[in-house]
């Protein structure tokens, strides 16, 4: 009776000990700002590897364990992904269980966003709807122009989720604007002056260097490329003077608005580094607007209560970007956003007066983090700065806003229970 006693107690402890190692348990803490953003478990406290299997994430709620899409980010740290469900907007703790999942990884799978890749660009659509190109091919200048103007390795065109166009490149105003890109502008290397802004200086450039990794899930879908950016002034071959690795997610949210993140990381392979220049252009995230918004019919504003008038080098969390479109909201616009972990957070920005081109009023915006101070990059190290992009039709108001840039600026708070 005693051994029997044994072995049934050591079974209990072996079965605990499987259940353990198959699941895990944890509470997210939901407030009622929260905009349906990503939310992110890292594995690491579960111990989790692929080879024990897929994983499938369940919410419990009053009526049973309810499955909750989910998306797995290997790395360093495996990383969980999901969006929590709006069911009965509930707010405040809201308890998490994932398991291991007999449905293997199917390939065939479809997902809501997908990526397909063409001979110029690598295409983004959501439910068959284009969100965004991603420019690897060369692109040239119109004929008769410079060809120092052409460049690689840009988003264009961006699509608001109607379908309104909202980017332009090689304007006749400034033929070296690319959509949304961000090259940096006024640097030196060994006390010599480089632009890889400012193209036919025919100082530098930035070109697309190939392709990392893509990605389709029922959370994100997304690719990493590498840009380079092209010294032309070395002694001898043109030399890398910095390599960026530029991810670029699209999150599976709403049909109602597109949220984006931009995340870039760079480094140099110089001896002794390069330093970017204090300038109110370069780096960041840049973004060259429709030639349909001028003065007339588009705004600007940003988390200091500036607009158009005062924003440019002031600092800011967040910039909305919005203008007149086709669409039946009839506005469309960006919701720009800076991580607080980004260098010179708030963020100091570049906005074009409502005076520019010659009084038109095109709209140019960017981030830039060296708008006030030098930053030099040395090599060995590592840098990174982080963007999210809410892409909207109608009217974006400071709450929603705020709301947003909550979310992206900080995860709510995950415990773990087992």
């Amino acid at each position: 009776m005693f051994l029997k006693r044994i072995l049934i107690f050591s079974l209990i402890i072996l079965s605990c000990s499987i259940i353990s190692q198959a699941q895990g348990k944890f509470s997210v803490n939901i407030t009622e700002r929260m905009s349906g953003s990503p939310v992110c478990l890292n594995l690491d406290w579960f111990n989790y590897n692929t080879d024990k299997g897929d994983i499938a994430l369940f919410e419990l709620t009053q009526e049973g364990e309810l499955f909750t899409p989910s998306q797995l980010e290997t790395g360093i740290s495996s990383r969980l992904w999901f969006i929590p469900g709006e069911s009965e907007k509930r707010t405040g703790d809201r308890i998490f269980i994932i398991r291991l999942s007999d449905d293997s990884h199917n390939n065939s799978k479809k997902y809501a966003i997908t990526i397909e890749r063409g001979h110029k660009d690598l295409k983004v659509t959501a439910n068959n709807k284009p969100v965004l190109n991603y420019r690897f091919e060369t692109t040239y200048p119109p004929e008769g122009i410079d060809p120092l103007y052409k460049r690689s390795g840009y988003i264009h065109p961006l699509w608001s989720p109607g379908g309104e166009q909202l980017t332009s490149i090689q304007p006749s105003d400034h033929y070296h604007h690319y959509g949304i890109w961000g090259p940096w502008t006024l640097t030196h290397i060994d006390g010599r002056e480089t632009d890889f802004w400012n193209l036919a200086k025919g100082e530098g450039t930035v070109k697309f260097g190939g392709f990392i990794s893509e990605v389709e899930g029922e959370v994100y879908s997304g690719f990493k490329v590498l840009q380079q950016h092209i010294d032309f002034g070395a002694a001898g071959e043109d030399q890398i003077a910095i390599n960026e690795l530029l991810d670029v997610r699209i999150w599976n949210v709403s049909d109602n608005v597109r949220i984006i993140d931009y995340t870039t990381s760079f480094n140099t392979p110089l001896k002794n580094g390069i330093i970017l220049d204090a300038y109110r252009y370069g780096g960041g995230i840049g973004f060259r607007a429709t030639e349909k918004w001028h003065k007339d019919n588009c705004t600007v504003f940003t988390s200091e209560n500036k607009n158009r008038s005062d924003a440019d080098g002031s600092l800011a969390r967040w910039c909305i970007v919005e203008g007149e479109s086709a669409g039946e909201e009839k506005r469309s616009g960006i919701l720009f956003m800076s991580h607080p972990s980004n260098r010179m957070h708030p963020e100091p920005m570049r906005v074009w007066p409502v005076d520019a081109n010659g009084g038109r009023g095109d709209i140019f915006f960017e981030f830039v983090p060296i708008r006030h101070n030098d930053w030099k990059l040395e090599k060995g190290c590592d840098y990174t700065l982080k963007y999210r992009l809410v892409v909207f039709d109608g009217l974006m108001d400071t709450k929603t806003a705020n709301n947003y840039w909550q979310d992206f600026a900080y995860m709510p708070k995950i415990k773990i229970l087992e």
